[in-house]
């Protein structure tokens, strides 16, 4: 009985696995692009500002909050260009800009 549960595990996985990126939504790619890049950089995401399809894969840009003062009067934000292939995976990610919000703006 465990053994069939195992089967049904992996196959299931296995399934998940093999769904191709071109059935993904840009929700669905804008929501992974998000969290591989809070795992690998350590800011909050405030936002995914934009999603493309590109010949090899998906850019998203996604706005993070890099550093909030206390009191919140200043926050430095900025903006992330994620680059994924087709199976989602991390290509890439690179910072184009930063900038200053302050309390007013929020």
């Amino acid at each position: 009985m465990a053994e069939q549960s195992r089967t049904r595990e992996r196959s299931s996985t296995a399934a998940r696995k093999r769904k191709s990126t071109t059935e993904n939504t840009p929700a669905e790619v804008a929501h992974r692009a998000a969290e591989l890049l809070q795992s690998v950089i350590s800011h909050r995401t405030e936002g995914v500002s934009a999603v493309r399809r590109t010949d090899d894969g998906w850019c998203v840009v996604v706005d993070v909050l890099e550093l909030a003062r206390i009191p919140d009067t200043t926050s430095l934000l900025a903006t992330y260009e994620v680059r994924l292939d087709n199976e989602g995976e991390l290509r890439e990610y690179y910072r184009t800009h930063r900038y200053r919000r302050g309390a007013a703006d929020q």
